[in-house]
């Protein structure tokens, strides 16, 4: 008798509550093998393809594409057992009749490959690891009865209300896979050919190693004779208007709403205080600028973000105390001895935080690597949750939006953000004289109860003397 197992949406990160169904990767009826994909879902922070754990038959989906799902929610049930290779008709009728759908896999029997013994190697929070994973197997459906098939809809309709299943009962000719993922990492991309009907595996795409990108899909779009929609957020929100005043409703979800619910968290929580200071930048620049030169044509270059990180790091060991959190139930201060730095990137999504980690260990060539790594990242959507949680100390180049200074708001739950503003020409007094320096303003903002305005105006200073004089680092080299 086959035993029918509910795999529900796992945790898939740190502050993450729900993820959105962009593609069901397996169908009612198929057979799938332990830690299998079978279902690609979006995150307020990544885009995640979520195994299962368990290896059987598909009895039903939940959730159609483009529906939020809460984590915890059924995401499908699997029949597992020396029966899964007829779940239906097992199930509705007991008989375990010859007419139930047949599984291959390469000469091996489903129910063995599929059995309640094997457990998952997923690494997701939920379940752990174990056995390595089986191999996938097609379905090959035999005509099944009316009455069978009734009860093949009973089985799929008996764990859920908004259980996704297909009109028949049983597929006429499963499909074969096709092979490898779609060559598509940008969820505006997928979310653009969504919106409109465009299959991602039948188009070839024009980017590198055959990247599916925008252009591809807008040219699918075109030859079908379809308005290309946008694949700005807003598009998907529910957007009403109200009143005499003509106003338009955007619901707070997904990294938007994320963002908020954070933000609004660190306001309420933090008594934050803020203090800058204007530096003359001429030196560092000239420094980078040997640094990439020293290392040849072909070298890396090293960002001035980089050259930043690696300054704060420096500092942040002179003044432990800002790299801390505070445990508001114990009522103590947390000081953390690993240094994980998060910028803040603005993409299509909206602002994320990408954390390099132990930042206080790599070289500026390692940080300038990095950042380079999780900036393309961050853009092309494919950044892991893992990759975007765990900082202790967060630089924010406002800078490059064309603004002198800010007051931003902490990550919570870290105690301190450097905020770097545009580098521009101006008349300052050097050595003296008064001269055109590249000139940028610093600012500091620190949680008031892990320390107070002495020690953060001395981690500020020591950052805007390593900046004018790039020499003052190698003290602690």
């Amino acid at each position: 008798m086959a035993e029918v197992k509910e795999f529900t949406l796992p945790d898939l990160g740190e502050g993450l509550t729900e993820a959105e169904v962009v593609r069901w990767l397996v169908e009612v009826g198929e057979v799938v093998a332990v830690d299998q994909p079978v279902v690609e879902v979006e995150t307020a922070k990544a885009m995640v393809e979520v195994p299962c754990p368990y290896g059987g038959v598909v009895t039903a989906r939940y959730g159609a594409e483009g529906e939020e799902l809460a984590v915890g929610a059924p995401l499908l049930t699997v029949a597992v057992g020396a029966d899964a290779s007829a779940p239906a008709a097992a199930e509705g009728s007991g008989s375990g009749g010859a007419d139930g759908v047949v599984a291959e896999a390469d000469g091996a029997d489903a129910a063995g490959d599929g059995g309640a013994g094997e457990t998952s190697g997923a690494v997701l929070v939920g379940y752990g690891t174990g056995a390595p994973p089986a191999r996938r197997r097609r379905v090959r459906p035999t005509p099944v009865p009316a009455a069978a098939a009734g009860q093949v809809n009973g089985v799929a309709s008996g764990y859920g209300r908004h259980a996704v299943t297909p009109e028949v009962p049983v597929r006429a000719e499963a499909a074969e896979p096709a092979p490898g993922p779609v060559p598509v990492i940008s969820p505006l991309v997928r979310r653009l050919a969504r919106q409109n009907g465009v299959e991602l595996r039948t188009l070839t795409g024009s980017g590198p190693d055959g990247l599916i990108l925008r252009a591809d899909v807008e040219r699918a779009i075109g030859a079908a004779g379809a308005p290309a929609a946008t694949a700005e957020p807003s598009a998907a929100a529910a957007s009403a208007p109200a009143g005499d005043a003509g106003e338009v409703r955007i619901p707070l979800r997904g990294l938007r709403g994320v963002v908020a619910d954070k933000m609004s968290r660190s306001r309420r929580e933090i008594p934050e205080a803020t203090c800058w200071v204007d530096v003359d930048a001429t030196e560092l620049l000239a420094a980078r600028r040997a640094m990439n030169a020293a290392g040849g044509p072909d070298a890396p270059k090293i960002s001035l973000l980089a050259l930043l990180a690696r300054i704060c790091t420096a500092a942040l060991a002179r003044y432990p105390e800002l790299n801390a959190r505070v445990d508001t139930e114990a009522r103590e201060i947390v000081r953390l001895e690993r240094v994980h730095v998060g910028f803040a990137a603005q993409t299509d999504r909206g602002l994320v935080v990408p954390v390099v980690r132990d930042a206080h260990a790599r070289s500026a060539e390692s940080l300038s690597e990095e950042l380079g790594r999780l900036t393309g990242a961050a853009r092309d959507g494919s950044l892991t949750p893992g990759e975007l949680t765990g900082s202790t100390f967060t630089l924010n180049n406002y800078g490059v939006f064309g603004v002198d200074g800010s007051t931003p708001i902490i990550n919570h739950p870290e105690a301190a953000m450097l905020g770097l503003g545009r580098i521009v020409p101006k008349p300052w007094v050097y050595e003296g004289e008064l001269a055109v320096r590249q000139v940028t303003q610093l600012s500091l903002t620190f949680d008031h109860r892990v320390c107070d305005g002495g020690v953060a105006g001395g981690f500020l200073r020591y950052v805007a003397d390593c900046v004018e004089q790039p020499a003052v680092l190698l003290r602690g080299v």
